[in-house]
Parts: C-alpha cells; sequence; structure tokens
C-alpha cells in the first residue's frame, strides 16, 4: 500500500545563542520544528504565520521569512502518511508562550540534542542543516 503525504509548512526558529526551538504537540510525544498544514487558499508565509500565531502567541517578522528547501520524512503522529515539509527560517516578535495544540516548547542546541523524541523531519533534516548554517 502507498504511504499518503501531508503536505506542511515548518518554521526553523533560532535564537540569540543558535539553538533551535521545537513543539511538542499535545498527546504527542515527539518534538518537531513549529509550524502545521495548510488551510484551503493559504500560501506558505500566510500558514506558516498562522500556526506560529496559533502555537505560540508570537508573530512572525514578515522581512525575516528564508525558504530552506523542501523535504520528505515519516509523519511522527499519522501512521502510514509522510510529510512533504516546506522549511523556513523565521524570525518571531513577541513572548513565545505554547498554546491551542502545543503541551511543550523547548530550545535546544542542534548539534547535541537531548535525548528526546525527535520527529524524523527534525532529525533527519533540520538538526543537519541547522549545525550546518
Amino acid at each position: 500500500m502507498a504511504s499518503r503525504t501531508i503536505r506542511v509548512v515548518a518554521a526553523l526558529i533560532r535564537d540569540e545563542v543558535g539553538r533551535v526551538l521545537l513543539v511538542r504537540k499535545r498527546g504527542t510525544k515527539a518534538f518537531m520544528q513549529p509550524g502545521g498544514k495548510l488551510d484551503s487558499g493559504e500560501d506558505d508565509i500566510a500558514a506558516l504565520s498562522r500556526e506560529i500565531a496559533e502555537e505560540l502567541g508570537c508573530t512572525v517578522v514578515a522581512a525575516s521569512v528564508r525558504p530552506l528547501g523542501a523535504f520528505d520524512a515519516v509523519a511522527a503522529n499519522e501512521p502510514g502518511f509522510r510529510v512533504a515539509a516546506s522549511l523556513y527560517h523565521v524570525d518571531v516578535m513577541g513572548a513565545i508562550a505554547p498554546s491551542r495544540e502545543i503541551d511543550e516548547a523547548i530550545w535546544i542546541d542542534p548539534a547535541s540534542p537531548p535525548d528526546i523524541l525527535l520527529a524524523p523531519l527534525t532529525r533527519d533534516h533540520v538538526l543537519p542543516l541547522a549545525v550546518q548554517a
């Protein structure tokens, strides 16, 4: 049976010392980038801005948005699915406060992540990319 694909946008958000922000969605175990699925009619940036506001209560700085590439990975929370992710580097304004479907937000060093469960997209693509940058 062919696997099904979910199209998502994801954000690479770094702090002033280079750590990467990861989130854990409510009722899940894997940490991943903030972001999510596009609503009908949304472009990537609109979807990412909406998701960041909903999940973290802060605002994407429009001038900071930089595309980092498109990546494919096994979905962390949907068995039998893959994610096709468009990844963007973004800066945010305002306090980061997990809300809605986010249980936890953490900052990690991408070169030496803690012993936590990471989503395949984060583990295989995002953190290696963040180490290179």
